[in-house]
């Protein structure tokens, strides 16, 4: 089939692509030729004690059940949305090049938003194609856009047509030509598909949860104790201007995994409440980084008193400083997931359209669900002695499990990683209840996660905290600062209180949008309007600027609301300065 040219930004994908599947094709060679073992090439963001673990496990797993050796060959090239961007490369690279094959459109159980007109679909030719096998790691949103994936146009049959290219693929099914495991597979493992708010798998088998990530904050006891504060259990704390300068914050522009906990403190407290917290947390920031790794590790260092983190960071990081007999509630560094407001997200696997090896990737998706695999995130390292294994730090021998191998014949495996500490929260709903004391953290996810319904407004984060904060940083200080002290000289009665009032509300506003008037049929009139920014018009303002992702009238909007903010913050301080009595 010829793929019709359509837009330049299309073009510069392939011409990424092509030397990233160069280097993805030779690595799997290299590995192929090296003994002739078969290879799965898995594309992650995890740490590198992950893949050790993982690895390990895996092939010792696959000798076990199926009798012949397997390995990965793991591929890191940065974060998740990093990741997804790679993968859109080489999907649009395979599909231009007329490496695929076409599918009837699928009737989805849960489509995603924008997939309310089903369109055929391309499945990429693995032979013509060069992609990972697995897609492991990141968080729900990220493995839900990758499902989505691309609409391309292509030519069938010499007519241009709409198709739909998603870039992962339900595993290959129990029975020929069949998708997915069986339902009765997935109910034994996962229980409820339901943690919170959140699924723990796709209902289409698109991706499968393998692990839990809770959203929380990371803190140094020893700076808050020099600023006088404790211990935070909240969000909203880390908007106490004792902070100002000592608060660690990524991102929500380039760290998905940061934007999902941003989103979270929006779906807890509302509009007003959840968008005024997330100012006066930025306000205090020392920096915003890409990384979601960053804040832990800075906390650790002294560099910063507190930050946001996701739960293995901040835990994993507590533990790295933890002396010898030292209790970790009392170490140099805390985690805390704050009560009531712990958003809880599946860390999925996905396996790729256009895989090489969809047999073998669908047994690491099965291993990945294994107890094995489920004892890695949490237990104890074994200690290897003479052949045996003896005490963790769990306190006790780590337990084993009687499984049978390909031929038939019982064994006993020991359970828990090799060398490292994970700190992750498992998946799997049954495993707490059967090995919670052997957790290195006493947490039950499935107890603490929060409830509150998705709002829908995590389009806005990356755009409005852009304008808010970090594109305008040292104005929004300087108007934080203003604003401080001007409350603090309104409570001895030395500053004005219509002046103060008129500070916080500069402070706080969100800017108005300027969009088209529409007719009654919802066909534009040439006539523009301003609107505010409210949970009530939210909706008519994402259509507006294409969910603020359309190059022309969200980047105006974007430029806008910079500029609003920086007004904004003038004026507060202007009001500051004259405002002294």
């Amino acid at each position: 089939m010829r793929v019709a040219p359509i837009v330049l930004g299309l073009c510069m994908l392939v011409l990424l692509a092509v030397p990233i599947g160069a280097r993805l094709k030779a690595g799997r060679e290299r590995a192929a030729i090296a003994d002739g073992t078969p290879t799965l090439v898995v594309i992650t963001p995890h740490i590198e004690q992950i893949r050790f673990e993982f690895g390990r496990a895996f092939e010792a797993w696959h000798m076990r059940t199926q009798g012949t050796a397997a390995r990965i060959d793991w591929r890191s090239p940065g974060g998740t949305s990093d990741i997804r961007k790679q993968l859109e490369s080489q999907a649009s690279a395979a599909v231009s090049a007329g490496a695929f094959s076409l599918r009837e459109a699928r009737k989805l159980k849960a489509p995603a938003r924008g997939e309310t007109a089903p369109l055929i679909e391309a499945v990429i030719d693995p032979k013509r194609a060069d992609l990972p096998d697995v897609f492991m790691g990141g968080g729900s949103f990220e493995h839900n856009a990758v499902r989505s994936g691309l609409v391309m146009r292509v030519s069938v049959n010499g007519t241009p047509t709409d198709v739909r290219v998603r870039l992962t693929a339900p595993p290959v099914g129990d029975t020929p030509n069949s998708e997915g495991f069986s339902q009765a597979f997935l109910d034994t493992t996962f229980g409820e598909n339901k943690v919170g708010i959140e699924r723990l798998y796709d209902p289409d088998q698109f991706w499968l949860g393998t692990a839990l990530s809770g959203f929380g904050i990371v803190f140094n006891r020893d700076q808050l104790q020099e600023l006088g504060l404790p211990e935070p259990t909240s969000f909203a704390e880390l908007g106490n201007p004792k902070l100002a300068g000592r608060l660690a914050l990524s991102d929500p522009r380039q760290s998905g995994s940061v934007a999902t906990l941003y989103d979270s403190i929006l779906n807890n407290q509302g509009w007003i409440r959840g968008w005024r917290v997330l100012q006066e947390m930025s306000a205090n920031a020392r920096y915003f980084t890409a990384s979601s790794t960053q804040p832990p590790m800075d906390v650790s260092q002294g560099e910063a008193a507190a930050g946001v983190a996701i739960d293995f960071y901040g835990r994993g990081q507590a533990q790295a400083v933890v002396l010898v007999g030292q209790d970790p509630s009392t170490g140099r560094v805390g985690y805390v997931d704050p009560p009531g407001a712990t958003y809880i997200d599946a860390d999925p696997v996905s396996i790729v359209n256009g895989a090489r090896s969809p047999e073998l990737a669908r047994r690491f998706v099965e291993f990945c669900l294994s107890d094995e695999a489920q004892a890695l995130w949490q237990f104890a390292p074994r200690e290897q002695v003479k052949g045996g294994v003896i005490a963790g730090a769990s306190g006790g021998a780590n337990p084993t499990v009687r499984v049978k191998d390909h031929a038939g014949n019982a064994q006993e495996v020991v359970l828990g990683p090799l060398e490292y500490r994970l700190r992750r929260m498992p998946v799997k709903r049954s495993f707490y209840a059967a090995y919670l004391p052997h957790f290195a953290d006493k947490t039950d996810p499935f107890a603490i996660a929060m409830d509150t319904k998705v709002r829908g407004w995590r389009d806005l984060l990356g755009p409005l905290m852009g304008a808010f904060a970090i594109d305008n940083r040292h104005q929004q200080r300087a108007a934080w600062d203003a604003l401080v002290e001007a409350r603090a000289m309104a409570s001895a009665g030395k500053f004005g209180t219509t002046a103060l009032d008129e500070m916080e509300a500069l402070f706080y506003a969100l800017p108005e949008t300027e969009v088209e008037v529409l007719d009654q049929s919802g066909k534009p009139t040439g006539q523009t309007e301003r609107l505010a920014m409210t949970e009530a018009n939210y909706k008519r303002l994402s259509d507006a600027t294409g969910r603020w992702r359309d190059p022309v009238k969200g980047a105006r909007a974007k430029v806008a609301y910079t500029l609003a903010f920086r007004e904004h913050y003038r004026r507060v301080v202007k009001l500051r300065e004259a405002g002294e009595r």
